[in-house]
């Protein structure tokens, strides 16, 4: 594969990569929804059948969304990796000289990010608003209202 060829495949493999991490943003928006549609229903639960269980059930759901959208953030960070080496690569830095190695590059990403990178990602504010808000709103609705502070019986 002569130079011209190697630029042309990894153009298009960064273009397809960047598509990619872009398409991540749209779907953590859809966590974030799922996160604080199913935490707040909860908790408006909570009110309607005059028990305080569903403010746990809230807190415990939007921490698991949480940690699903700190996944799902470090397998976007995971592509970024190689969109960074082809844009090094045009840059005339360090020569990429194998195209189309987006899943190579993304596992051996994942396996030197993911456990690293963990704390940091979840006190990103992007990523951890609303989760945090609705978790701690849940957790302290329950502990007023087993202190009778707030009532949730009819």
């Amino acid at each position: 594969m002569n130079q011209d060829q190697l630029n042309a495949a990894l153009q298009a493999e960064y273009l397809h990569l960047q598509k990619t991490i872009e398409d991540f943003d749209s779907r953590a928006l859809t966590i974030k929804a799922w996160s604080v549609t199913f935490g707040l229903a909860s908790i408006a639960g909570a009110f309607a059948s005059h028990s305080n269980i569903p403010f746990l059930v809230s807190s415990i759901s939007t921490a698991f969304f949480w940690l699903l959208e700190i996944e799902w953030k470090l397998f976007q960070m995971s592509y970024s990796v190689r969109s960074n080496l082809i844009e090094a690569h045009f840059r005339g830095e360090p020569k990429v000289e194998h195209p189309f190695q987006i899943g190579t590059s993304w596992y051996i990403a994942w396996k030197a990010i993911r456990m690293e990178r963990v704390k940091h990602v979840a006190l990103w504010p992007h990523v951890a608003l609303p989760h945090v808000f609705v978790m701690v709103l849940g957790i302290l609705l329950f502990f007023l209202s087993i202190t009778n502070v707030i009532s949730v019986r009819g």
